[in-house]
């Protein structure tokens, strides 16, 4: 089910990391990022009990592919900085796909198939299942591979979908690929889904960086969403459903930019940020026991075989400024592609 692979690369160290633009690989004119590794920098991967150990001059990480699946594990992921951790479920956690609209054959579904859409957790925003089940609580074991090169570590998983609403058929396949590099406070991940069905609007639901625990706001002292602004930790202590508070859809115009974050109580920012915000059909902060970050990647016409996807980075911040600045420097991104000399972020079409 896992395998590793060492990459033997060919990275000098005194030059630029190539990242390139879309449809340039590998002679791109314009690289979307430029950076230096210092030579103290490192990136390492370990596999140990079936998971994935990431160590890096700045941060550890945890990628497990078993039980609660997807993403980097919950409570894994530590800024060697300030001690701090992420506080939720984990990070880019993913679910299922979905469309919006009721389904057009709702009473003949099962109720297992049947969204909730009048459930306070997900408010009157109406939805229907596509395919199913949700991968981070039901798939239960992920296929992974983990490489090792100079410079970067990189986490590959997939899953395909098994079962699928009335009208719909299951196979779609979702991979995603987590890459840590060495010499930053963040991690890049990207997640695709390869469709199997023909839909106007079809979603895949993620969570974005993660959904944040706490007990009457103990763990944080803010949120912010840079489509809202900054967010005191006091708007979070009664639950409200989605729709109530702090909702962004890309209906009413793409974002200039998709950042969502919290501030750790006594500590850093951690954030989670989609480089191209019009990837994003919909993206909730509510309440409902903890802070839900939730997004929803996609909402474009697909045909069957067709992809689409997001590129996202997470990662340890000081200040909001911070968060932006790391954001124009890879805005633009959509997809993230790793082989055994170096990864790049690709600039293009969904």
């Amino acid at each position: 089910m896992y395998s590793v692979a060492v990459l033997h690369a060919q990275f000098d160290l005194t030059r630029p990391l190539r990242v390139y633009s879309r449809g340039t690989l590998p002679d791109s004119p314009e690289p979307i990022v430029k950076g230096r590794f210092m030579p103290a920098a490192y990136a390492r991967a370990e596999l140990r009990d079936g998971s994935a150990l990431i160590n890096t001059d700045h941060f550890t990480a945890e990628v497990c592919p078993k039980g609660y699946v997807s993403g980097v594990k919950a409570g894994t992921f530590r800024d060697k900085r300030t001690g701090a951790t992420d506080l939720g479920h984990g990070l880019d956690i993913v679910d299922f796909l979905l469309q919006p609209g009721r389904h057009p054959r709702e009473n003949e579904l099962p109720e297992a198939q049947r969204y909730q859409s009048e459930a306070a957790f997900h408010g009157s925003i109406e939805k229907h299942y596509v395919e199913l089940p949700q991968i981070c609580t039901q798939a239960q074991e992920l296929p992974m591979t983990v490489h090792q090169a100079e410079g970067f570590a990189v986490v590959t998983q997939h899953w395909t979908w098994t079962a699928a609403t009335v009208g719909y058929q299951p196979g779609s396949r979702w991979d995603q690929t987590l890459v840590f590099p060495a010499g930053k406070r963040f991690f890049y991940s990207a997640d695709v889904v390869t469709s199997a069905n023909d839909a106007e609007k079809l979603l895949l639901r993620i969570d974005l960086p993660g959904h944040l625990k706490h007990q009457q706001a103990d763990t944080f002292e803010e949120v912010y969403l840079s489509s809202h602004g900054r967010i005191p930790a006091e708007e979070f202590l009664v639950d409200f459903p989605p729709d109530g508070r702090f909702l962004y859809q890309r209906r009413n115009g793409a974002a200039e930019s998709l950042i969502r974050a919290y501030k750790i109580r006594g500590g850093p920012w951690l954030a989670g940020m989609t480089l191209d915000p019009a990837q994003v059909w919909e993206a909730w902060c509510h309440q409902r026991g903890y802070v839900c970050f939730i997004e929803e990647i996609g909402g474009y016409p697909v045909r069957a075989g067709d992809t689409f996807g997001a590129a996202h980075l997470l990662g340890f911040f000081d200040s909001v400024e911070e968060m932006h600045q790391v954001y124009e420097e890879h805005r633009g991104a959509t997809r993230l592609e790793a082989n055994e000399s170096s990864y790049h972020l690709v600039k293009g079409d969904r």
